[in-house]
């Protein structure tokens, strides 16, 4: 009976019947779970709750870079108010160094950042995490550029030599991304490039030595952070490494933060 029926089926068998086409359907259905999950991901809003712990890290970056940065180069590649002062002074008497022509780099630079990363997070929409983990990559690579600039070049920090510039406009140039960043996620105070207007709302606050002041505690952390940030920093430079050690740590740190990004909890979905 089993032979027969085959036959009137033109020779195909149930077992034949009940073969996919296509191969296996299950693992097709769960490969496109996983990319539709990590579609929604990475393209979720980042939740504000807590981010600013990531913007704190950032001080610790700036202090390692600029300490370092000062001490070899003799300019900031992060905060521009010290900057802008040996550019004056160097405008006066512009034969006496070569260190705010450094400094100017250095903020044209940082400028020309500011520009670039405000309009890439605002085209692509702030506050996507795909568009901030982007953003700190790009941060990240160009301190990675810099560094092995600085480990495979020659010592040439005295001078007006293109490894000493290009490094300075590439670390000067990322450092505008977290600064854009602090406006993104709407903690203007937490700019990780600025400490004056931090020290002057911090002692102004008339809740100061309240129990429970969160706006205190950001800034306080935030000059302690950039603190300990440039021990490090000094401690590189004025060890047998050097700068390029400082730079390496950066890139280590920088990439913490592009993995806390990529890890951190989204703005729920909207249902309705």
């Amino acid at each position: 009976m089993n032979s027969t029926h085959s036959r009137r089926n033109g020779g195909v068998s149930s077992s034949d019947e009940e073969t996919p086409l296509l191969g296996r359907p299950g693992k097709s259905a769960a490969g496109s779970r996983v990319l539709n999950q990590l579609k929604r991901h990475m393209t979720a809003n980042i939740s504000k709750e807590w981010a600013d712990l990531v913007l704190l890290f950032c001080y610790i970056i700036t202090g390692l870079l600029d300490s370092s940065a000062v001490f070899i180069w003799g300019a900031f590649v992060s905060m521009q108010t010290g900057n802008t002062v040996y550019l004056g002074l160097g405008l006066v008497a512009p034969n006496e160094g070569i260190r705010w022509i450094k400094s100017l780099v250095s903020i044209s630079f940082f400028c020309f950042g500011s520009f670039f990363f405000s309009r890439f997070h605002r085209v692509l929409s702030p506050r996507k995490r795909w568009v901030l983990v982007a953003s700190y990559s790009l941060q990240l690579l160009f301190i990675a550029t810099a560094a092995l600039i600085v480990t495979l070049g020659n010592d040439s920090s005295n001078g007006l030599h293109w490894q000493v510039l290009v490094p300075i406009a590439a670390v000067a140039f990322q450092s505008s991304g977290q600064a854009v960043t602090s406006r993104v996620l709407q903690y203007g105070g937490l700019t990780s490039v600025v400490l004056t207007s931090n020290y002057c709302d911090l002692f102004s606050d008339p809740n100061l030595l309240a129990v429970s002041n969160v706006e205190r505690n950001r800034r306080v952390a935030a000059p302690v952070l950039l603190l300990l940030g440039a021990l490090f920093g000094g401690l590189w430079a004025h060890s047998p490494i050097g700068l390029k050690g400082a730079l390496w740590t950066a890139v280590v740190l920088k990439s913490m933060a592009v993995v806390a990004w990529l890890a951190w909890k989204g703005e729920p979905e909207d249902d309705s």
